[in-house]
């Protein structure tokens, strides 16, 4: 686990924001996402019928389509221990193999960090 107090102010900045879109819209997971430029992307889980996204894919995508070229980092809130190989490969195909990926309990307590790659 990583005291949070101890993250870069930005990554804490994404994990909040995370964090929040989690409990904002009740949904099992929350994500952010930090472009190149410093703007950031917050989504939650989308489970339609027709359509099926994890938060981290759906804050990816929401940067896509609004210009984004690369990432600088991400950050999703779930019960998971890791995120999952999909989300790793979003966060890659913008950001790069070497793009962090940081993991939060529903607290806000990051419990690792992982590369896109």
């Amino acid at each position: 686990m990583t005291d949070s107090s101890a993250l870069d102010p930005e990554d804490r900045k994404i994990v909040t924001l995370a964090r929040s879109a989690r409990a904002r819209n009740g949904v099992p997971e929350g994500a952010a996402v930090r472009d190149e430029t410093g703007r950031t992307y917050v989504a939650g889980t989308v489970a339609l019928d027709s359509l099926k996204l994890s938060a981290l894919q759906t804050a990816v995508a929401m940067a896509v389509a609004s210009g984004a070229t690369s990432l600088e980092a991400a950050a999703v809130v779930t019960e998971a221990d890791t995120a999952s190989d999909a989300d790793r490969a979003a966060v890659r195909d913008l950001g790069g193999a070497e793009t962090p990926v940081l993991v939060a309990g529903f607290d806000g307590t990051v419990r690792t960090t992982v590369r896109a790659g």
